[in-house]
């Protein structure tokens, strides 16, 4: 019977599609299957696969209702490595936009282009967020019996193999997809009914190797011809028991995979690895009967009265892709260069299945490699597929960037069909029957021996019963006697219970007509429900309407503002031109000073060559003088000589004499002989003393006349110098002359350019109205902030007109070629000018030269930030103040900047510049400044202390909308920027804004008129409730209410949908919402 049941084993899927009907491209299949039939006409090809996402332009791309089946692509950026922190070449092409789920790429500074995806993390999104974004819907497909791919797609060196497998010994928080889908599976799965079991595989050089059993190599892909799936028999299958045994096993893996040391990663993946769970579920009678529809009475198939089981099976592929790599960037030599062409060459093969996918190609080149052949049901196929590609921020990597990018959109386009698959267990049949039959086999048995037994008691109890019987009879004639009696007793009182129970059944007629009237009128009721329901619906359509009418509305007020601000703008313009035309004065008459002072260092050249040649004619009296001495020196040594000569010649006579009176007394003398011989000795003595002292004194002469010959060729030399420092000198005189030359030529020109800009100007005065500086014009920038959705560094005069724009160019460029000639030492020390018109014009420049990021780090280097705060600090004009003001905000919108200006007691600075003016233009720079130190959430402490935030406030005194405008971004910036902080736990406890009264007048302000402060407050409230902290501050003052309002008055879709989750979120809002 087993055997049986067996050959009946038919595979039962079907497909499903979110309540949606199969194309016209499937088809039914006998045997209760149902397959997918591709057709390779275009209208059906259409119609499995859509169009790419960034064709709708009203609908969210992550609506899964619309496209279940589309592959999810999400992309996560990789904190920027030490070397890209420590090298400057290179800018950040990257720029996110998590709220919108848009991402930047940045061409240059002025050129980029945005890509949408259908999750956008940042770098420091964690790991759970990102598998419950990306891989928690695809987990949850597997376990209700969906297959699903999870794989990661990017360069080598960013993140793919620590958002899969990072097991997180040390960490848990650092777990990967891996360990985290693994641990959802096994608790959702019965110990008793389901199993769960991995292969794990890599591919390493277009060669399929198991990472569990690593002699297995070389195993084979096998497609089963009649259900068209892929499957992998060489490999070791392992049923998991815990999640302590899965990790026991990824370890073990992840030490066989292969992996190398490159100059882009220290262990660069060189193989794909890919991870392969298998569950097996049994569907319950109640799961069944819920999930069944209408059309599916014939599912229950019935053996022998009894149904047969259903189980789901279901396949999860995690992939962990090598990443992609160019030869001259990873340095890689020898057996690398071959694992690097295969990689890239089964990524090509990837990228171009994808690409005939997303352009409805006929043909898709999936036999082109393993790792295609393996993924065949992931890309086209019926599994849910979630891809998730990895990006590095660093220009240095645009290419592959940009290609990863591309990769990702192409991959978005690509629909799958998503299949469940169900199976008949008639396994599992026959062994419940073959109990069954054993039970029922026992209990015949048993019921037979019972059989047996209960005849005899029987017959024993017939027995009895007739004796018994035969006594009953005679006690049952005389009690008929007493029945008789009773029965005459019991006819009269029916009569009386039957009259009692015609009354009771007219009073039961008259409740059944009531019951009817109440039913009539529940249908009414019933009837008036749908009608209302009807007009419900009906009125929020109208609300629909109105909405769009107010923000079409909101749209023409903010366009009349734009209108307005562009009409000030150019009522500004005229003042600003008079100032360059007062710069450029000042430039001529700087340049005449230049001259001026030229012609001076000319006179002490001139004075200097005089000196010079009058040292020259010191130098040649003293070389006369030496000659002298040289004259005088060789006449003492004639003299010596001569008395050397004399002196020898008059010893050479005293010693013949005395030879001649030796010989003369030596017949008398011969006892005389040995006084003779002592007088010799003493005469050749003295003769050789002397001799030596000559000789000495002639070295001594010799020494001296060496001396004067060195001093003679020293004085040489010098004269050569002189006479080589005279020509320099000469030269000098000629360039200086030829520079002269070159200035009043460079003045001409510049006096031709200003006749040419007075020109120019003169015609712009006719056509444009005076204006006020427009030096605070700044692009917006804090790329983080600005990702947030809260405008950080909004630029002041965003509305400006064409015309406006373009004299603004011509301004800044006219300004840089002034800093470029004057340089911008000499402009920064002008702000220290005693002249009050020099000082004002030398601030403007360096504003208008801190609007460009370029300039801003060489005015913090040379000392421009001092003198800006010195002003601020000194000062008590109103427009150094306001244009000073307008400068340290420009420069107050990097990161860096901002650091140094709260060092420097900035903050302190501004609060005391706005407590002493009344100035809305100086304010509203002011507050600008402020604003922009708002959105660092390191230096809010700092700038609470230094009063900043009280600053603020106190600024609203003025009732100047453009002032309360930068008030309420300060607020916005500042709330955000702490709420992200608690977000991501770097931060807990009460907002710093809560002390100094903030929440008060956000509540009091939120209904203005301005539509930017509205919407900046609106954000405020909506980040500080982020704060469970600020709860009871909310609940005291009113503040869920504006909450509320918020959710359905708001202009802003992404602000509403904020307020929302919110009160979704928080369970005391949602009660003060429901007393309400």
């Amino acid at each position: 019977m087993a055997s049986g049941a067996r050959m009946l084993n038919n595979s039962h899927t079907r497909y499903e599609k979110q309540h949606v009907t199969p194309p016209p491209s499937t088809r039914i299949v006998g045997g209760g299957g149902v397959a997918s039939v591709r057709s390779k006409t275009p209208s059906s090809s259409a119609s499995r696969r859509s169009v790419t996402p960034n064709s709708r332009s009203h609908a969210r791309l992550s609506d899964e209702d619309a496209e279940p089946g589309r592959v999810r692509v999400a992309v996560r950026l990789r904190p920027k490595t030490t070397e890209e922190l420590s090298d400057a070449d290179f800018f950040d092409c990257v720029e996110l936009q998590p709220e919108l789920k848009r991402l930047k790429l940045k061409k240059n500074n002025w050129s980029s282009d945005s890509h949408r995806f259908d999750e956008v993390f940042t770098e420091s999104a964690s790991q759970k967020r990102v598998y419950e974004a990306v891989a928690k819907p695809v987990v949850e497909g597997v376990l209700n019996g969906y297959n699903g791919t999870i794989m990661a797609y990017g360069q080598t060196g960013t993140g793919k193999t620590y958002t899969l497998g990072q097991l997180g010994k040390d960490d848990a928080s650092e777990r990967g997809i891996m360990v985290r889908a693994l641990e959802d599976i096994i608790a959702s799965a019965s110990p008793a009914s389901d199993s769960v079991e991995i292969s794990y595989l890599q591919i390493y050089m277009e060669c399929v190797q198991d990472l569990l059993a690593p002699e297995k190599v070389n195993i084979p892909i096998v497609e089963d011809p009649k259900k068209g799936e892929v499957s992998v028999p060489g490999a070791a299958i392992v049923k998991i028991q815990n999640v302590d045994h899965f990790l026991h096993l990824l370890q073990i893996g992840e030490a066989n995979r292969h992996a190398a040391n490159t100059k882009m990663n220290t262990e660069s993946s060189r193989s794909h690895a890919i991870l392969m769970v298998s569950v097996t579920r049994s569907v319950d009678d109640k799961e069944e009967n819920n999930t069944s529809s209408p059309g599916k009475d014939d599912k229950s198939v019935l053996v022998g009265g009894h149904v047969i089981p259903t189980i789901r099976k279901s396949k999860l592929l995690i992939v962990d892709l090598a990443g992609s790599e160019r030869l001259d960037k990873s340095g890689s030599e020898g057996h690398l260069v071959e694992e690097t062409k295969f990689i890239n060459l089964s990524l090509s093969s990837l990228g171009k299945c994808i690409n005939a996918l997303a352009e409805n190609s006929p043909h898709i080149p999936t036999r082109d490699s393993k790792l295609t052949r393996l993924l065949r049901d992931s890309f086209g196929g019926s599994a849910r597929t979630s891809l998730i590609v990895t990006i590095g921020q660093s220009s240095r990597h645009h290419t592959e960037t940009s290609s990863t990018i591309m990769f990702g959109q192409r991959a978005m386009k690509v629909v799958n069909f998503v299949k469940l698959k169900e199976e008949f267990d008639y396994e599992s049949l026959c062994r419940k029957l073959e109990n069954q039959i054993d039970i029922l086999t026992e209990e015949i048995d048993r019921q037979q021996k019972s059989r047996a037994d209960n005849t005899i008691r029987l017959e024993n109890n017939l027995r009895e019963c007739q004796n018994s019987f035969e006594e009953a009879e005679k006690a049952l004639l005389a009690r008929c006697e007493l029945l008789d009696k009773d029965k005459s007793r019991l006819e009269s009182e029916i009569k009386d219970i039957l009259k009692e129970l015609n009354c009771q059944k007219d009073h039961n007629d008259l409740v059944c007509q009531e019951v009817e009237s109440l039913q009539r009128s529940l249908k009414r009721c019933e009837l008036i429900e749908k009608e209302k329901v009807h007009l419900e619906s009906e009125m929020k359509d109208v609300l629909e309407e109105l909405d769009f009418q107010k923000n079409q509305n909101n749209l023409m007020h903010d366009e009349i503002a734009r209108l307005e601000l562009g009409l000030e703008h150019n009522k500004q313009y005229q003042v600003e031109t008079s100032a360059y035309q007062k710069v450029l004065a000042d430039t001529t008459q700087m340049y005449e000073k230049k001259i001026a002072e030229l012609m001076s260092n000319l006179d002490d050249e001139r004075d200097r060559s005089s000196g010079v040649e009058e040292q020259l004619d010191s130098i040649k009296n003293i070389l006369t003088d030496h000659q002298k001495s040289m004259e005088q020196h060789q006449i003492e040594r004639s003299t010596y000589q001569k008395a050397l000569a004399e002196t020898t010649q008059m010893y050479e006579q005293k010693i013949t004499e005395l030879v001649m009176q030796l010989e003369d007394e030596h017949a008398r003398c011969i006892g005389l002989e040995e006084q003779v011989i002592s007088l010799k000795k003493a005469s050749s003595n003295r003769q050789i003393s002397l001799q030596i002292q000559g000789q000495e004194e002639i070295g001594a002469l010799k020494m001296e006349l060496q001396q004067m010959s060195q001093l003679r060729e020293a004085a040489l030399d010098e004269l050569q110098l002189v006479k080589k420092e005279q020509k320099n000198l000469s030269s000098e005189k000629a360039r200086l002359s030829d520079e002269l030359r070159t200035v009043r030529e460079a003045l001409s020109l510049e006096e031709k350019r200003r006749k040419a800009v007075e020109k120019e100007l003169s015609s712009i005065k006719n056509a444009v109205p005076e204006s006020e500086d427009e030096f605070e014009d700044k692009r917006p920038s804090m790329k983080e902030n600005n990702a947030g959705g809260t405008t950080i560094g909004t630029p002041f005069g965003l509305h400006n007109s064409n015309k406006s724009r373009e004299s603004n160019s011509f301004q800044r460029t006219t300004i840089a070629k002034i800093c470029e000639e004057v340089g911008l030492q000499k402009i920064l020390a002008l702000l220290q000018s005693s002249d009050l018109d020099v000082q004002t014009h030398a601030v403007k420049v360096v504003a208008n030269l801190a609007a460009e990021d370029i300039n801003q780090e060489k005015i913090v280097q040379e000392g421009g930030l001092d003198a800006l705060l010195i002003l601020l600090r000194t000062s008590q004009n109103t427009t150094l103040l306001r244009v000073a003001s307008g400068a340290i905000a420009n420069l107050a919108m990097n990161e860096l900047n901002q650091g140094l200006i709260m060092s420097k007691g900035g903050a302190a600075l501004l609060a005391h510049t706005a407590s002493k003016t009344d100035d809305p233009q100086t304010l509203r720079m002011v507050a600008g400044a402020i604003a922009n130190l708002c959105g660092n959430e390191k230096l809010h402490m700092l700038l609470t202390e230094q009063g900043g935030i009280k600053a603020l406030l106190g600024m609203v005194r003025s009732g100047n909308h453009d002032v309360i405008a930068q008030v309420a971004r300060g607020m916005a910036n500042f709330a955000k920027c702490e709420s992200r902080a608690i977000t991501q736990g770097h931060k807990k406890g009460r907002s710093l804004l809560m002390d100094d009264g903030v929440l008060s007048w956000l509540l009091g302000n939120s209904n203005t008129a301005s539509i930017s402060t509205r919407r900046h407050i609106e954000l405020a409230l909506c980040h500080l409730a982020q704060n469970e902290d600020n709860t009871r501050d909310f609940v005291s003052s009113g503040g869920v209410k504006q909450v509320a309002r918020i959710t359905v008055e708001s202009s802003r879709e992404d602000i509403r949908n904020l307020a929302n989750k919110i009160l979704r979120l928080n369970r005391t809002f949602q009660a003060e919402v429901q007393n309400e």
